[in-house]
């Protein structure tokens, strides 16, 4: 404890004072073996006794000490006891961090768990989180199945397609849901969705653009057989529109967003608004969650608080997913409306998954003897459901 803190006004301190720096001592000498309700009462035992013996912080033999030396004590006291009571909790929760492995498709629609880890809140929430980046949630799902990671950030087909093939996943929650998008070459002509009879379309199969590509086609009267489709990855799409090698291309953003910025004028959307949203979750596998229910729920935990934090601060939500995604900030401030971040399971989830499944099964997308999934088995409710029973509002029968 500082000298300074506890010399009076006088020369020569009173005895209450040389004995309080004395016991003082002793108990930070002891403060590792003491238990913090102890501690306090130990200080407080201190001036206890002066005012027993008869020692007034008014009396003549402290006189000069004064009210301002009587508080700079305290304040110095209660200085010791906190950085005690408060850094010896922040050290032990430091060594005990629970540590996951997380697959993440590296986009905005990841928001929330870019959040979570670039603000520090898995850390307060007690976990270790290391992260593997990947350009697709079935890369991401495709990962934790193998056993490489923990949990997987991952869109409704990889998740139907795990469901299909019998593989023992468990959808834990929602995290955002957005619109797939269609992008078109200028120079195809492409100004309604009938026009895209006899062209070239580029989509991810698998994932979730492969369904928006099925439920367009149909929407425009069209089936596979009048187009020409093209199996291509999200970050291949751009370069093949601009070599000519396509006429359009269905994905989500930011790829959408990063062709019209590159091609300019070169490059339409066409409008499909509110012809398919996609949605993004966290899956882990059964047996993970049964070995490792208080990190998922930590996980859980994190998500919710990112979510809270990135509608309180948008501004700052949107520089730090813009950077840890590398994008430009202006360019994802534009299509910043497009994402819808919310931690829940709800009938729309069940709903998407039931309606992916339902095209699997009808364009023969599955493994030989596929049925509908019973999503009872898939969708686990419990880790949300204790962590927040509002964020639950499933009513049809999964």
């Amino acid at each position: 404890m500082p000298e300074a803190t506890l010399r009076p006004r006088c020369e020569q301190p009173d005895d209450f004072i040389a004995q309080s720096r004395s016991e003082a001592g002793l108990l930070a000498q002891k403060m590792d073996s003491v238990e913090p309700c102890r501690l306090i009462a130990s200080w407080s035992s201190i001036f206890r006794r002066s005012y027993r013996q008869g020692r007034s912080l008014r009396s003549p033999a402290s006189q000069g000490f004064g009210m301002r030396s009587t508080t700079a004590l305290r304040s110095a006291v209660f200085a010791l006891t906190a950085s005690f009571l408060f850094a010896t909790p922040e050290r032990a929760t430091a060594e005990e961090l629970l540590k996951a492995r997380l697959a993440q498709n590296l986009g905005p629609i990841s928001g929330l768990a870019i959040v979570a880890n670039a603000k520090g809140i898995f850390a307060r929430q007690g976990l270790d989180i290391s992260v593997s980046n990947f350009t697709s949630g079935k890369q991401c799902l495709d990962t934790v199945l193998g056993g490489g990671a923990d949990i997987a950030t991952t869109a409704e087909a990889p998740v139907t397609a795990a469901a299909m093939a019998q593989q023992p996943i468990a959808f834990v929650a929602g995290m955002e849901y957005s619109d797939l998008k269609t992008m078109t070459a200028a120079s195809a002509g492409i100004k309604t969705k009938a026009d895209l009879r006899g062209k070239r379309i580029a989509f991810t199969a698998g994932t979730g653009s492969e369904v928006y590509t099925s439920v367009l086609l149909k929407a425009a009267g069209l089936t596979s057989k009048d187009v020409t489709l093209v199996n291509l990855r999200p970050q291949e799409m751009l370069p093949a529109m601009a070599a000519g090698s396509i006429d359009a291309f269905d994905t989500w953003e930011p790829h959408v967003a990063n062709a019209k910025k590159a091609l300019g004028e070169g490059a339409i959307p066409l409008e499909t608004k509110g012809l398919y949203s996609e949605t993004f979750n966290i899956v882990v596998t059964q047996s993970y969650l049964a070995a490792n229910p208080a990190i998922v729920s930590k996980f859980l935990a994190s998500l919710v608080e990112a979510e809270g934090w990135l509608k309180a601060h948008p501004d700052e939500a949107i520089d730090v997913i813009a950077a840890a995604t590398g994008m430009k900030r202006d360019e994802l401030a534009a299509i910043w409306p497009d994402y819808v971040y919310h931690v829940r399971l709800d009938d729309r989830i069940l709903t998407t998954l039931k309606t992916h499944a339902a095209w699997r099964l009808e364009t023969g997308n599955h493994p030989p003897g596929a049925s509908m999934p019973d999503f009872s088995k898939v969708l686990v409710t419990a880790p949300l459901k204790a962590l927040d029973p509002a964020r639950v509002t499933l009513e049809a029968r999964p």
